[in-house]
């Protein structure tokens, strides 16, 4: 029987993995020695939600719909809804594996809650509600999970947060624990298809990048964190070097992340922009910086506002679309269009031109679904992150209004795969995220569906 261990690595770039860090992993430096690697091209926008399930079901955003972790409710100026599972209409691997009766386990994968039922096991992803939560199929493995790691965790839901000391010893205890469960599960369940995803890498390098990365405008030298990502990932290798002992030694191994990660320059204050270029009009200025939905918006006269995260999400106040839209169905193409170059116009605090990347949804997906944005905005090329926040005294921020956060995501992933039966050392270009899925079937024997939009990576 053909078998296919997945490891997926939330966060992790290509420049870490390949070059900087390998003479320090050697397990997973022995790994690429005898595998084909690339770098892996993400979706669009590179956020885990809806990165992971893109990868898995070989399908862009604006198939699945999915355009981050939050979701618009019914064109509404505050309406907000967490994504989930439910979402996703597609099948991701696990779910035509199971239906052609191969035995999966499904470890960690975001957007995943609530689990649907699998040929297996499958426990679910990091927006998991609590451990009262159903989040293992089938349910009665939330026993054996508690025998074998006690409380077990999905994510260090606190990682804005000056209390590294915390947030270091978080990142240790839920990467032990899911690892723990990982072998016991290797060891004593039957599987074809085993898939996991450890989120900590992504929070390790929001809390740290700062200490880390010496081209990082806060970064100071000898600062007490600088080898903390180091030191995790020595320690990450070490834990996959022991699951890869425990794997029979004709299981193919795929390691995989799903977007990379750099600098963050500083934050684009979204809304406040937008007053100052005439298209968001307040009733009145607020005393500092308060949250959209505290501030005292007159949508009589506003044209559009945005959300806030690693890129912008702009919507524009339509009539009879909006409850309170203006502007004309008739206008909408012509005002978005000029929205869309001031936008690309945007400087940096220093005043210098930076790459943005503005973006109609029909312009990077070919039907986009869902509630869509009308415009995606991801400036410098996402090295500025955006802020929603209304009031602050001016349109650039270096700090995160959600909490400290370094980094911002990239556009590339990594990709190793490892054929015991080709063990060579293989370099090839770029390859898509959506390539996964088609490749992970086509190695396990399955027939590609018609409708996934990658291709089988050879």
């Amino acid at each position: 029987m053909k078998k296919l261990f997945v490891i997926g690595l939330d966060c992790v770039p290509p420049n870490l993995l390949f070059n900087k860090f390998i003479e320090d992993l050697p397990n997973i430096k022995s790994l690429i020695q005898k595998s084909t690697i690339a770098k892996l091209k993400s979706c669009t926008p590179p956020i885990t939600i809806p990165a992971w399930s893109c990868m898995t079901s070989s399908k862009s955003p604006g198939s699945l719909g999915v355009y981050g972790f939050r979701h618009r409710k019914n064109n509404s100026y505050d309406g907000i809804r967490i994504s989930t599972s439910q979402d996703i209409k597609h099948d991701r691997v696990w779910d035509i594996l199971s239906r052609k009766n191969k035995k999966v386990i499904v470890i960690g994968v975001p957007q995943t809650y609530p689990p649907k039922k699998v040929n297996g096991y499958l426990v679910s992803g990091f927006l998991t509600p609590s451990l009262e939560s159903e989040y293992t199929y089938p349910p009665e493995f939330k026993q054996e999970i508690k025998e074998i790691v006690g409380e077990y965790e999905f994510d260090a839901t606190e990682y804005r947060t000056d209390k590294k000391d915390e947030l270091l010893k978080k990142i240790y205890d839920i990467t032990k624990k899911r690892f723990k469960l990982i072998k016991h599960l290797i060891k004593n369940k039957e599987w074809d298809f085993f898939m996991f995803v450890e989120i900590a890498t992504d929070r390790l390098h929001h809390g740290f990048w700062k200490f880390f990365d010496k081209t990082h405008r806060k970064y100071e030298p000898n600062n007490k964190y600088e080898s903390e990502i180091l030191k995790y990932y020595k320690y990450l290798d070490t834990e996959i070097g022991e699951l890869i002992k425990l794997l029979d030694k004709d299981t193919k191994i795929m390691l995989v992340s799903d977007h990379g990660v750099k600098s963050m320059e500083g934050c684009i204050n979204i809304n406040d922009l937008l007053i100052n270029l005439g298209y968001l009009k307040l009733k009145e200025k607020p005393k500092g910086a308060v949250k959209f939905h505290e501030a005292n918006i007159d949508w009589s006269k506003t044209k559009a506002w945005g959300w806030g995260g690693y890129y912008a999400r702009i919507f524009l106040n339509v009539k009879g679309r909006e409850p309170q839209g203006i502007i004309k169905k008739g206008d909408y193409e012509a005002e978005r269009e000029k929205l869309k170059n001031l936008l690309q116009q945007v400087k940096d605090d220093r005043n210098k031109e930076i790459k943005n990347l503005i973006f109609k949804p029909e312009e990077i997906y070919k039907e986009p679904k869902g509630d869509l944005p009308d415009l995606l905005a991801f400036f410098g090329d996402l090295a500025w992150r955006s802020n929603a926040t209304i009031g602050n005294n001016s349109i650039y921020s270096l700090e995160n209004d959600t909490g400290p956060d370094d980094a911002v995501h990239d556009w590339n992933g990594v990709f190793i795969m490892y054929d015991p039966k080709n063990s060579i050392y293989k370099e090839i270009d770029e390859i898509d995220i959506k390539d996964i899925a088609p490749t992970i079937l086509s190695i396990l024997g399955e027939e590609i569906p018609q409708d996934m939009e990658g291709k089988v990576i050879e």
